[in-house]
């Protein structure tokens, strides 16, 4: 069906009380914009660090509503319900209806990473390469958050994770994902034959969307998942941690405290030029501690001192 979209500017600081009206007033989905996103001032906002909610200084709000909403009549119950907020530059538009999440999927192709492991989409056929007895193919439906592998955050992971497979140091082991996200990491080191996973992120949805493509890939007994106040304190072989260099220092002494000693860590959604000072921070900890740029992108790993 299509559906009457608004269209308003507003600021980090104002952001909650536009969404909470449009909320009040029955938006059907509310999706928030970088305003700057033309200009030389963007910035980009990948994924949360655990426990943030980052916003751009000025946002543009859009809200979809039923098409046979009228618009006078919605902008009266808006000022109604916050009298101090300004709706003036509102504006309105009729938009088409379209499966989003779908036509991205029609888009999204089977990708290989390192020497066996293939992220393929749920409902696409496997291509020829990815046949061979040994792959390790994970199906995925990104849906609700972040993580297809085609980021170069996720892929250095995703290469590194094919790298501890090749050399042995997976197999049967437990790996920790912390800023699960789609739970791609987790789901790839169980295909490439750890022994279990746990998957810790701040995003109830981001749970549930690692839940779910553990099940659509037979997973979802060797796959638990956390929010960061509920995990269960423990120490593993093989830690991963896909977030953000801020987030990256600000939990490094966790991060550190849950690797076991002699085991492994990789640190990645590290912008070119935020390395070096993350090298330091994990210094203590680990050695051997070595930085991989993708693009703009750059990882960290090393060895829990003993």
């Amino acid at each position: 069906m299509p559906f009457l979209e608004l269209t308003v500017h507003c600021t980090q600081t104002t952001q909650p009380r536009y969404e909470n009206a449009l909320d009040d007033v029955g938006a059907l989905a509310v999706t928030l914009l970088d305003a700057d996103a033309d200009t030389s001032n963007e910035h980009a906002i990948l994924e949360p660090g655990v426990g943030e909610t980052p916003l751009w200084k000025e946002l543009v709000l859009t809200a979809l509503f039923p098409a046979e909403t009228n618009a006078l009549a919605l902008l009266a119950a808006l000022e109604a319900f916050d009298p101090e907020l300004d709706w003036a530059d509102a504006s309105f538009r009729a938009v088409a209806d379209e499966d989003w999440e779908r036509a991205w999927l029609d888009q999204f192709q089977p990708m290989q990473f390192g020497l066996r492991t293939w992220i393929v989409p749920w409902n696409h056929e496997l291509p020829e390469a990815a046949q061979r007895a040994d792959a390790a193919i994970v199906r995925l439906d990104p849906g609700l958050a972040f993580g297809s592998g085609t980021h170069p955050t996720t892929a250095l992971c995703l290469r590194w994770l094919d790298e501890l497979a090749a050399r042995g140091e997976l197999a049967g082991r437990p790996v920790l994902d912390f800023g699960c996200g789609s739970g791609i990491l987790a789901l790839a080191a169980l295909k490439l034959g750890a022994g279990r996973a746990t998957g810790v992120d701040n995003d109830p949805q981001a749970l549930l969307a690692t839940a779910d493509n553990a099940q659509r890939n037979g997973l979802g007994n060797e796959l638990a998942v956390y929010l960061p106040q509920d995990e269960p304190v423990a120490t593993y072989p093989v830690v991963v941690a896909n977030i953000l260099a801020s987030a990256l220092d600000a939990l490094a002494e966790l991060l550190a405290a849950r690797v076991a000693p002699g085991g492994r860590i990789a640190l990645s959604g590290i912008l070119h030029g935020q390395e070096a000072e993350l090298l330091q921070r994990y210094a203590p900890w680990f050695e051997q501690l070595s930085a991989v740029q993708d693009g703009d992108w750059m990882r960290i790993d090393g060895i829990r001192r003993a």
